[in-house]
């Protein structure tokens, strides 16, 4: 299949790891951000190819993770109403709230319904013209665009029993966050290839400008995150960071220009609220003043009270990266993918997960 034999070939991946092995002499600590890339890594095993010199983390780059008890608890609010109709991706169904989840509240009866496309949702909608119906939207830069566009249908369709529930999250301010904490440090960081494929790579800039820290965008194929490796490697030897693109079939400098006016269109920037982070300035989306109508959560009275995180869980601390789920006492005793505790163990793109399916760390 083009663009994934091609960058799935054994050889070549063994010239790769020969070639990071050679020139990388000096620590490097490498953090993907992306939770495809985490899969992906853990998948294909990449972490014990590397030298022993190399640390892979795991950052916050899963948007179900990341998303606050507090956002999900005001989803739990919405299914909870007279009539309402809830639409979301699969995997938000099974994610723990501080009380309940929605596969919980969708068993004791309420209407929520898996959509594969904000399309589904705008033609539950059309179909059901006396009933509200609400789209939850999680997701970063890469799914924004099309639920901007969803908005912008509803208006032009007459469509006025459709409404968003706006989570969405925006990736370069997050990441700032992290680096001003200190409490990761990193050398390098792997970029997202989906996010990137939206806001290009200039948003990245002020990383090597002000932390000193090596940025290379990937692909999400094991030669994509290899080479991608060997490229940071060589900024951490040579001292000289700055951003690079090592995914340019997905990725131009400048983004994609159309998805970016349409998420600005219909989107403004807020505070979002991340898992195990907290509130970060500059890192949500909400809709605008002409839009608001569409707002679930302006037009719903909904009083979801104050978040509990659920106990033993450190999903925030694996997010930051300052644990692994290793670290975790609930972790394949307790917390599994048939009943996850947190949501790190929940969405195929959280890292317990991903270290569940695919045997990260076992045996050391």
């Amino acid at each position: 299949m083009k663009f994934i034999n091609e960058f799935r070939d054994a050889e070549l991946g063994k010239s790769l790891i020969a070639r990071i092995r050679q020139r990388s002499t000096k620590p490097a600590r490498l953090m993907e951000f992306c939770g495809s890339h985490t899969v992906s890594i853990a998948k294909s095993g990449l972490r014990q190819l590397l030298p022993p010199n190399i640390t892979m983390l795991s950052g916050p780059g899963c948007p179900v993770c990341v998303t606050a008890n507090a956002d999900l608890d005001k989803a739990i609010a919405l299914a909870e109403l007279p009539d309402v109709i809830i639409t979301t991706f699969g995997d938000m169904m099974k994610v723990p709230a501080s009380r309940s989840s929605l596969q919980r509240v969708k068993a004791e009866g309420r209407d929520i319904r898996i959509v594969y496309s904000t399309l589904d949702a705008i033609e539950i909608a059309r179909s059901n013209p006396k009933r509200p119906v609400i789209f939850i939207g999680v997701g970063f830069e890469t799914t924004a665009p099309t639920v901007a566009a969803s908005v912008l249908q509803a208006q032009q369709q007459g469509i006025n029993n459709y409404y968003v529930l706006s989570l969405h999250k925006l990736c370069p301010p997050v990441v700032k966050a992290l680096l001003d904490s200190v409490e990761v440090k990193i050398d390098g960081l792997i970029c997202p290839g989906h996010v990137s494929a939206i806001i290009g790579s200039r948003p990245y800039e002020f990383i090597p400008r002000d932390y000193g820290i090596a940025c290379v965008i990937s692909g999400f194929e094991p030669l994509d995150i290899l080479q991608c490796v060997d490229m940071l490697v060589a900024q951490v030897e040579s001292g000289q960071p700055k951003v690079e693109i090592a995914y340019r079939r997905g990725v131009k400098p400048e983004g994609n220009r159309i998805a970016l006016e349409l998420m600005d269109k219909v989107f403004e920037v807020c505070d979002g609220n991340w898992r195990g982070i907290g509130v970060v300035p500059g890192s949500g989306l909400r809709l605008r003043k002409e839009y608001r109508r569409y707002d679930a959560e302006k037009n719903f009275g909904i009083k979801p009270g104050r978040p509990l995180e659920p106990k033993g869980c450190i999903c925030g601390d694996v997010l930051r990266a300052v644990k692994t789920p290793l670290d975790c006492k609930l972790f394949r005793k307790v917390c599994n993918p048939e009943h996850p505790i947190g949501p790190c163990m929940v969405s195929s793109e959280g890292t317990c997960a991903a270290y569940f399916q695919y045997g990260e760390g076992y045996g050391r």
